[in-house]
Formats: structure tokens, C-alpha cells, sequence
């Protein structure tokens, strides 16, 4: 039992790698930054599928899985992300490591259990610049955009099979984070520039109920139905906004104060839809297919609403992915005791941009990105978990950037029976 929670302390003093910049995107300028999935290695390594549950193990996507836990599990998991932007006036490339969720799962008996931990929400992090010139290819003004921060949720969850193959589930989490926003415009022949910067927080609950229901249609070939809805919740702004002159000179200077006022905003996601299919024999094979979706987000207050750029419209996403183990109890080959997993997703994100200048147009920023994993097995009830994953992110037409990544993601995931009855004393 100590070293089990040797472990837990162990894990949970990394809550402070949380706080490390965890995007170089210039779409996380929008809204609360980019959105993160409460999703495992495991689940992103294919695609993202994961609401009819992983056999046995730790899954962020439906909390009516942890009623299927007959260990007790935690597990962490650190990614690197690689990015290559492309627009109509070049390409750059960026890069961050940062560790992204931590959890526990326990068992309660044979019908219940329940999870609790650390995942990332949001992640802000992008340094934009914007150059304007005259009709003689001078220079006239320049503008620097950056912003650094984002969210995260502390989550607890309890799943129950309230009949043979049929389980419910509930989860609550809190959100809360810090985010900083500001943008240096100087004109030529001006000696001064001006700063305009937001700093606030962000905080709210939310809650999440899920379903799972596992049909035995012949001797170890299962097919499974998942579904989970995530209840609309409100995440409240309260910021403090300055706008001053600078002088950049060297370092930054700031000089005389513009604006210095108190906003508040609230930003409103609306319910979300998870419905999820799978069919397999959990020791050796499982293909599933996981399809989301929501209404349009709305922020309101004096704080965000009013970005004349920035756009929501209703938001899906569907993921195809599976694994595949040779021989789970295999002696004689470790190879054959390894989970190979793959899949692909699609999403229409929800956001809509205008990168025009001149025009109204806004544009549906759109996600695609394939993956795959191994799951390494150490020891008889842990393992290593794998996920690599290519996307692309947005486009270069009207206006804006298209992004590429390249994600690559590694989880420890401990399994251990921390309240069996001892066999010899």
C-alpha cells in the first residue's frame, strides 16, 4: 500500500508541468484556445474512439466505463507537438512538450468504480506578426500579436453496472485556468507604440453522464454501444484590460496608461453528443467507430464578445480506429503481447474564421489527422502506451493558415490490486 501511494504522490506533484506552454498554434488565439479531448493514449492512438469503453482499462471518454475496472489504475502521459505553418507569405515551424493528463482508477467491488484527475481544457500559445506597407513596398505599420496560457480540469467520476453488461455512469469537473492576450502596434515615423493586453481567469463545472452496453453475440466476440452527453456549462471571464503607450526600443517601456477597466465575459458551450459502436474479442481485436456533435458555442459579456474575425457554427467529429493484439498470453514472443492500434478522424471544429482584410467571408476550420500506437507491456498489469499521429488544421485560403502537426504522445499506465485480500500472511 505505500508504494502504491508513493506512486499517486509521485504523480500528482507533476501537476506542475501543467503549467508549461503547451501550443504554438494560431488558432489558439481564438475563444478559450484550442480545445483539448478528455481523451488516453490509448484512445488517441486510434483515432480518438472510446466511448463504448477500454476492456479493462482507463478511459477518459465515458464514465460509465470505470464500472468495468477490476484493478486499480493510474496512469500519465507527456506529448510533444511539432508544427509546420504554411499562409500566402511563407511557412514557419514551431514546437512544445508538455505533460498533458494524469489520472486514477479504482474499483469498487465487481459492479462499480470510479476515476479522478488532471486533464489539460484549452492550451493558448502563438506569437503572430502583421506588417502593413504602401504602395511603395514600405514599411508603415507593425503589429505583434501574442498570447500564452490556457485551461485545465480537475475531473471525478463514478461508473455502476446496474445490470449484467449494462452500465451508467456520472462525472463531474472543474475548469479553471489563467490566460494573457496583447497585441504591440507601432506606426512609422511614430516613436512610441501602443500595448493592448488582457490578463484574466477562467473558471466553471461542468458534467458528464454516459451509458454502455456490451451484447455477447457468440463466444468471445462482443458488440458494443456507447453514449455520453456532456451538459451545456458556463466558463466565466473576469480579466483586467490596460492599453498604454510603449516604447520598444531595446526592451519594453511602458509609458503613459490609456485604459485600465474590469471585464467580464462568459463563454457557453452547449450539450454535447458522444455515440459510439465497437465490435471484437477484447483479448485479441476491437474496430470501432465514434461519431460528436454540438450546437454552436455562444460567448457573451464585454470582455470576448465582440472579435469581428471570430465565428461559431455547430460542431461534429467522426473517428474510425481499432487494435489489434497476436497472442496476449504468448510466452515465448513479447511482440505477440503487443496492442498495435491505428485510426482517422474527421471534424468540422465549429470555428469559422475571417482572414480577409477587406471582405466578410468566414471560413469552417476543419481537422483531419491519422494515428497510430503500440501498447507495451512491463510487467504483468502495466504497460507503455504509444500514439503517433499526422494532421493537418485549417487552410491557406482566404487569408489564413493551414496548418501541419505532428503529434507524438507517450503514456505510463500502472495497474495493481490495492485492496485484495492477502493469500499468505
Amino acid at each position: 500500500m505505500i508504494k502504491n501511494l508513493s506512486v499517486v504522490i509521485t504523480i500528482l506533484f507533476c501537476v506542475q508541468s501543467f503549467a508549461q506552454k503547451a501550443d504554438s498554434s494560431p488558432y489558439s488565439a481564438l475563444g478559450i484556445g484550442n480545445e483539448v479531448e478528455a481523451k488516453t493514449v490509448e484512445e488517441m492512438s486510434m483515432g480518438g474512439i472510446g466511448t463504448t469503453g477500454l476492456n479493462d482499462h482507463l478511459s477518459f471518454s465515458n464514465p460509465a466505463s470505470y464500472a468495468s475496472l477490476t484493478l486499480t489504475r493510474y496512469t500519465l502521459a507527456a506529448e510533444n507537438r511539432a508544427f509546420w505553418f504554411n499562409d500566402e507569405n511563407g511557412s514557419d515551424n514551431s514546437s512544445n512538450a508538455y505533460l498533458s493528463y494524469l489520472g486514477i482508477g479504482i474499483p469498487l467491488g465487481d459492479k462499480a468504480g470510479f476515476a479522478f484527475g488532471l486533464q489539460q481544457n484549452s492550451t493558448i500559445g502563438y506569437t503572430i506578426t502583421e506588417n502593413t506597407y504602401d504602395e511603395n513596398d514600405e514599411l508603415i505599420q507593425a503589429g505583434l500579436y501574442e498570447g500564452d496560457g490556457g485551461t485545465n480540469r480537475v475531473f471525478f467520476g463514478f461508473g455502476y453496472e446496474v445490470i449484467k453488461n449494462f452500465s451508467l455512469g456520472l462525472e463531474g469537473k472543474y475548469i479553471f485556468g489563467k490566460t494573457e492576450r496583447s497585441v504591440i502596434s507601432q506606426t512609422r515615423d511614430i516613436h512610441l507604440a501602443t500595448k493592448y493586453k488582457i490578463e484574466g481567469g477562467i473558471n466553471g463545472f461542468g458534467l458528464k453522464a454516459g451509458a454502455i452496453y456490451k451484447m455477447e453475440v457468440k463466444p468471445s466476440l462482443f458488440v458494443n454501444f456507447g453514449t455520453s452527453i456532456e451538459f451545456k456549462n458556463d466558463l466565466d471571464f473576469d480579466a483586467d484590460e490596460y492599453l498604454y503607450s510603449v516604447s520598444i526600443a531595446g526592451t519594453e517601456s511602458p509609458r503613459d496608461t490609456i485604459l485600465d477597466i474590469s471585464s467580464k465575459g462568459v463563454y457557453k458551450t452547449p450539450l454535447k453528443t458522444n455515440l459510439g459502436v465497437s465490435i471484437g474479442n477484447p483479448l485479441k481485436w476491437s474496430v470501432g467507430v465514434d461519431y460528436s456533435f454540438r450546437n454552436a458555442i455562444e460567448i457573451n459579456g464585454s470582455l470576448v464578445g465582440h472579435n469581428p474575425k471570430l465565428q461559431y457554427d455547430n460542431a461534429s467529429k467522426l473517428a474510425i480506429g481499432g487494435y489489434y493484439v497476436p497472442r496476449h498470453n504468448s510466452i515465448s514472443s513479447y511482440w505477440q503481447r503487443v496492442s498495435y492500434r491505428g485510426g482517422v478522424r474527421i471534424e468540422n471544429t465549429g470555428v469559422m474564421v475571417n482572414g480577409s482584410t477587406t471582405g466578410s467571408e468566414f471560413t469552417s476550420i476543419n481537422d483531419y489527422g491519422i494515428s497510430f500506437g503500440l501498447g507495451l507491456p512491463i510487467g504483468r498489469f502495466s504497460k507503455i502506451d504509444t500514439s503517433f499521429e499526422y494532421g493537418q488544421l485549417g487552410t491557406t485560403s482566404n487569408g489564413l493558415t493551414k496548418e501541419s502537426y505532428f503529434n507524438f504522445r507517450i503514456g505510463l499506465a500502472f495497474g495493481d490490486k490495492w485492496f485484495g485480500r492477502r493469500q499468505i500472511n
